[in-house]
């Protein structure tokens, strides 16, 4: 009895095989199609791109927690994941110097400034993409077409009736170095939901929100999906545990309203993307929506009988 210590510690109590690394890298592997289906559509760029912003991401991620004062964390894969899921966002043609730049803003602003891993309110990558995009406007929308460097428009600023929908599953198509090819994602989203990493109701409700919100609107919601970042976002970027909802109905709720934004935007916006900003508004909804559909404590709210 002597030797018997209480040891008192934080929520939670119950403990997951599952580790911040193992996560990491299962996102990591996840992101492989969508990497090799960028380097095969973009040949050197996409490489090029992928690895400064991934090694961006990871120096300025050990130089703040190094001047911080604190463990350096780089081996958990946060910051390396950070900086190729900004690198799949950004057109083939972007400038080296404005990928790192992306990726320094990202790891500093989007997560160090809060405190690190775990306490950044919004996803980081999307923080680095939305910065590029209201900085560098026209770097971030001059789009090439797959094989070569000849400048084209995207299947959104093209419209349904003259986009090729083999085209938009497979890849073929101007745009973000990992966001043509729908077949790359779903094989991606396909092995995170087997492993446990991806919860489906936020999956579900961003694109199910879409097709819906499309068909009412008198669209094709075939091309909607598949078209610009819809896929890509609802699949790697929403599902984020840090910056996501915890509760399953605020999940529901979180996908929804994603949805709903990306068509308000895409429909009668002056901007013909709406993802990052539509997950970057519900990543700062995600604390209410925790606090409104937590479940009730048992006996809580339970008046006494007299």
């Amino acid at each position: 009895m002597e030797d018997m210590k209480l040891i008192v510690a934080p929520s939670p109590h119950l403990r997951d095989r599952d580790t911040t690394e193992k996560i990491m890298f299962a996102v990591l592997l996840s992101l492989v199609p969508a990497i090799a289906a960028s380097i095969y559509f973009f040949r050197w760029d996409a490489v090029r791109l992928i690895l400064l912003a991934a090694g961006a991401a990871v120096a300025t991620e050990a130089i703040f927690q190094r001047v911080r004062k604190k463990p350096i964390m780089v081996g958990d894969g946060s910051a390396l994941l950070t900086g190729v899921l900004l690198a799949l966002t950004v057109p083939p043609s972007l400038p080296s110097w404005m990928v790192i730049l992306g990726a320094v803003v990202a790891i500093a602003i989007g997560k160090q400034v809060f405190g690190g891993l775990g306490q950044n309110p919004f996803n980081p990558a999307l923080v680095g993409r939305a910065f590029l995009t209201a900085s560098f406007a026209s770097a971030m929308t001059a789009w090439t077409v797959p094989f070569d460097a000849v400048t084209a428009a995207t299947p959104l600023a093209l419209g349904a009736a003259r986009s090729d929908i083999p085209a938009l599953f497979f890849g073929n198509v101007a745009g973000s170095l990992g966001e043509t090819s729908a077949l790359a994602i779903l094989i991606g989203g396909i092995y995170l939901f087997y492993r446990g990493v991806l919860d489906y109701r936020i999956t579900v409700g961003t694109l199910g929100t879409v097709t819906v919100f499309a068909l009412l609107a008198g669209q094709d919601p075939i091309f909607h999906l598949l078209a610009g970042s819809v896929l890509f976002g609802a699949v790697f970027m929403a599902t984020d545990p840090v910056t996501s909802p915890i509760t399953p109905l605020g999940r529901w709720i979180f996908g929804v309203g994603i949805g709903v934004i990306i068509m308000v935007i895409r429909l009668w916006g002056g901007y013909p993307e709406g993802v990052t900003f539509a997950i970057l508004f519900m990543n700062a909804v995600t604390p209410l929506l925790n606090r409104w559909t937590r479940p009730r404590i048992y006996g809580h709210g339970v008046k006494a009988n007299e």
